[in-house]
């Protein structure tokens, strides 16, 4: 049976994987050079924090999570439908935007449902949550 640290290391691990894939998805449709390396950055610390994640559940002797395939399947729908509308970066910037708030609600829920987890987890779920929003707000500007 999976304790809450195992449980909410997993859904970080998700998490920054579907990151790791929105992010790809439209990181070569930018038109400006500052979105494209604002994608390029957020892309560098998602991929870094996963790897801390990655190296904690090899800490407990457990295996990552994988993005839920009709999510993903959803999203990379959404973003080719969206994409077709209209390919800009106000287009690309919004997708991340919606991204990052589902990052953001989901990633909060799991810190309150899984409170009895290490502290180690509970702070790189806090830092996934924070590079979420960081990145959110840099991306307001390109709306």
């Amino acid at each position: 049976m999976l304790t809450d640290t195992e449980k909410l290391l997993k859904e970080c691990d998700a998490g920054s994987k579907t990151a790791v894939n929105s992010i790809e998805a439209v990181i070569d449709r930018t038109e400006s050079e500052g979105l494209h390396q604002l994608l390029v950055e957020a892309l560098d610390t998602h991929k870094r924090l996963g790897q801390e994640i990655h190296d904690l559940l090899n800490q407990h002797a457990e295996k990552g999570k994988e993005p839920n395939v009709m999510a993903r399947s959803m999203a990379k729908m959404k973003i080719e439908m969206k994409m077709l509308q209209e390919n800009s970066d106000h287009t690309v910037a919004d997708l991340m935007i919606d991204g990052c708030n589902m990052g953001i609600k989901s990633l909060s829920e799991y810190i309150n449902q899984y409170q009895k987890a290490d502290k180690a987890s509970r702070d790189i779920a806090a830092r996934l949550v924070n590079a979420e929003q960081t990145f959110m707000d840099r991306l307001r500007m390109y709306l």
